[in-house]
């Protein structure tokens, strides 16, 4: 199962992180977290890696469609969007909100997860020519 969305952008990492955030802000999501993941492998275990970080992307009104469903969705909304350095630009991957709905099996997550899939694919898609 292909559970992301990707895109390859022609941006250096520094420049791409502040790019995504404005583009999914564009389509209602709000950062809410940024992990900096090679800053903590390299604090906490001395571990080198290329520039990666997760940004915790939140629709509120998505969100809270989706908890009135299912209560435990909470652990599967589309929340996370990394943005790594590959190659010489960097790569920007999206959870796929249909994750949502096929794990617990809930059709009734469809529409939240539809709305949600075209809001991130607008996002995506605003960050290429």
């Amino acid at each position: 199962m292909d559970y992301a969305r990707s895109i390859t952008l022609d941006l250096p990492y520094d420049q791409a992180v502040p790019r995504v955030k404005e583009a999914f802000k564009a389509q209602g999501f709000g950062t809410l977290t940024e992990i900096d993941v090679t800053v903590t492998l390299k604090e906490k275990l001395g571990e080198d890696m290329e520039p990666y970080i997760i940004l915790g992307m939140c629709s509120p009104n998505l969100a809270h469609q989706a908890l009135e469903a299912e209560r435990e969705i909470g652990l599967l909304l589309p929340c996370n969007v990394v943005v790594r350095a590959h190659q010489d630009g960097a790569l920007v991957q999206a959870l796929d909100p249909h994750v949502m709905v096929s794990v617990p099996e809930r059709q009734e997550l469809q529409p939240v997860a539809q709305q949600a899939a075209r809001q991130i694919q607008a996002a995506l898609d605003s960050l290429t020519p």
